[in-house]
C-alpha cells in the first residue's frame, strides 16, 4: 500500500512540474520567440498608444465608417466575457432580431443615402460571432456598407473599395474559410484619410 501511495505521489508531482509548469513556460517561449506580435495579443499600437487588436472587434456606429459585425457579449466586445447569443437558427428571439437588424440597416440606408433599400442584406451584418469579438466581416458586408460611407465622408467609392481590399485577408493556408476583412484595420485607414484631409 505504501508502495503504491509512494509511487502515485512522485507521478502527480511529476506530472504537475511536466503540464503546470515546464509545458506552459516552454510554449510561452516558444510563441514569443517565433511569434511575438501574435503572443502579445497582436496589438496595432500608433504613436505608443495602443488602438486594439487585429483579433477582437470593436463598436463602430459613426456611419462614415465600417460597422463591425454584431456581438452578444455584454457590454459589447467585452473579451472577458466571449459568447455567442446561444440562439437556435428556429428561435424566434433570433429572428425578431435579425430583423430589427435588418430594418434598422434599411432605414440608415434610406435616411443617410436615399439608397435602395431592397439590396440584400449580407448575413453577418444582422447575426453574431460565436465568439461575440469577430473583428472580420465578409467583403459582400463591407462593399454592403461602401454607398453610406461614401456619402457621408464625401470619398470616392473606388477609394473606399481600395482600402477594404488592402485589408482583406484570403483564405487561412489558402483553403480554409472564408476571405474577411478586418473593419478595424480599414477604419484607421479610413480615419486617417479623414485626419489628413
Amino acid at each position: 500500500m505504501k508502495k503504491e501511495f509512494k509511487i502515485s505521489l512522485i507521478f502527480l508531482l511529476v506530472m504537475t512540474v511536466l503540464t503546470g509548469v515546464i509545458y506552459p513556460v516552454g510554449i510561452t517561449l516558444i510563441a514569443k520567440t517565433c511569434f511575438p506580435h501574435q503572443a502579445a495579443g497582436s496589438l496595432i499600437v500608433e504613436n505608443g498608444k495602443i488602438l486594439g487588436s487585429e483579433l477582437i472587434g470593436q463598436n463602430f456606429e459613426d456611419p462614415k465608417f465600417l460597422w463591425s459585425r454584431l456581438s452578444a457579449t455584454v457590454p459589447a466586445y467585452n473579451a472577458a466575457a466571449s459568447s455567442g447569443s446561444n440562439l437556435g437558427p428556429s428561435n424566434p428571439a433570433l429572428i425578431d432580431n435579425a430583423k430589427a437588424r435588418i430594418d434598422l440597416l434599411k432605414i440608415g440606408a434610406l435616411k443617410i443615402t436615399g439608397t435602395d433599400t431592397t439590396k440584400s442584406i449580407p448575413v453577418d451584418l444582422v447575426t453574431s460571432s460565436a465568439s461575440g469579438l469577430d473583428p472580420h466581416i465578409s467583403p459582400a458586408a463591407a462593399e454592403y456598407q461602401v454607398p453610406r460611407i461614401a456619402h457621408i465622408s464625401h470619398l470616392d467609392e473606388i477609394q473606399i473599395r481600395a482600402i477594404i481590399q488592402e485589408n482583406t485577408e484570403g483564405r487561412t493556408f489558402g483553403f480554409l474559410g472564408e476571405p474577411r476583412v478586418n473593419v478595424l484595420k480599414v477604419n484607421l485607414a479610413l480615419h486617417q484619410l479623414y485626419t489628413s484631409k
